[in-house]
């Protein structure tokens, strides 16, 4: 979660540089989507995590009002402070990411895919996904989970279940077809 203004800046930088658009030229930056997109859910997390006073508090509804506007926008339901640094959003599309959800650092995530919460045995609660996770298109995943680090799930998975580090998950239920992790999809330091 951004605490500070270095922080901020580190994970935007991580997000730009795991998209690709880091290296790009400002002009080329200026077009794509998904920088104006970085850029507002970073600021919106920023000013509503660090910035108490009144005009900071002000200025933490004018940067939200941003956020959700683009969020309409490209048709994304993202809220703040779910993700860590290095978000990658490949493809503009349906995605909807529950409020209560953490998802770690280095995810690359792709068109039609549902992260929510849902009740399990009377236990309200969205699903926890580690780092350097490849959530292919399409995939649901959903309820009081834990997926682990360096996991790829496949294309249209159900995810109802936890997973452990490093494997590949896919199916409806998702179950674990490999030991393959998603250490090839994900640019890590």
């Amino acid at each position: 979660m951004i605490q500070n203004k270095k922080d901020y800046k580190e994970y935007l930088k991580q997000d730009l540089k795991q998209t690709g658009i880091l290296n790009k030229k400002w002009y080329n930056k200026l077009i794509d989507r998904r920088y104006k997109f970085y850029k507002s859910l970073r600021r919106a997390e920023y000013y509503h995590n660090c910035k108490k006073s009144f005009i900071g508090k002000l200025k933490s509804k004018w940067f939200m009002i941003l956020h959700l506007r683009l969020c309409n926008k490209y048709n994304w339901t993202i809220p703040i402070n779910v993700f860590g640094p290095g978000l990658t959003i490949v493809h503009v599309g349906t995605i909807v990411i529950s409020g209560k959800a953490k998802i770690g650092k280095n995810c690359r995530i792709h068109i039609c895919t549902n992260i929510g919460n849902a009740p399990s045995h009377g236990i309200d609660g969205a699903p926890i996904i580690g780092d350097n996770v490849y959530i292919g298109p399409g995939a649901k995943i959903f309820g009081p989970i834990n997926i682990g680090n360096n996991v790829a799930i496949g294309a249209n998975s159900v995810v109802n279940k936890s997973f452990p580090d490093n494997c590949t998950i896919a199916g409806v239920p998702a179950v674990k077809i490999s030991e393959n992790t998603s250490k090839r999809y994900i640019n890590e330091e």
